[in-house]
């Protein structure tokens, strides 16, 4: 088999287990694998195919790399999903809430909720803000601007 042909294996390989990794590194070596199989196809000796190999796979792990991953990551920063998505969000007390436990309403559902600090009680038609979500249940106080992670 040709040394051509070895390296277009070696490049396709790497590519393939890429798409098992999504972390760019092994499709950046495939194609410094590509261009020690140009190198080949051209009749350079072994020792400029290996020194192509390394050459191209270091300038694309540290020029080519970087720039895709922000590429791909771009934007996700903003997105808030999950428990984190509920924080902000305003509810009416529905059964008297305290540090032991409670009710609210929030957009239409009942939420079982704790108050943020112990000396906190909330009666019947309080509204509330959602500092944080703790398990199952929501952390709420009357002004968020004087929330403190507990």
């Amino acid at each position: 088999m040709s040394a051509w042909a070895i390296w277009l294996i070696l490049a396709a390989v790497a590519a393939g287990a890429e798409v098992l990794s999504g972390d760019f590194f092994l499709l950046m070596v495939g194609g410094g694998a590509a261009a020690a199989a140009l190198g080949a196809a051209l009749g350079a000796p072994v020792w400029l195919q290996l020194v192509l190999f390394g050459v191209v796979s270091v300038l694309l792990v540290l020029g080519v790399r970087p720039w895709a991953r922000r590429m791909l990551l771009r934007g996700q920063s903003d997105v808030v999903d999950g428990a984190g998505a509920f924080i902000g969000m305003s509810g009416t007390v529905t059964q008297t809430v305290d540090t032991h436990g409670g009710r609210i309403l929030v957009n239409g559902e009942e939420w079982s909720a704790v108050a943020q600090l112990p000396y906190e009680v909330y009666d019947v038609d309080t509204a509330v803000i959602i500092v944080q979500i703790r398990g199952a249940h929501a952390v709420v106080a009357t002004d968020a601007t004087n929330y403190k992670e507990l």
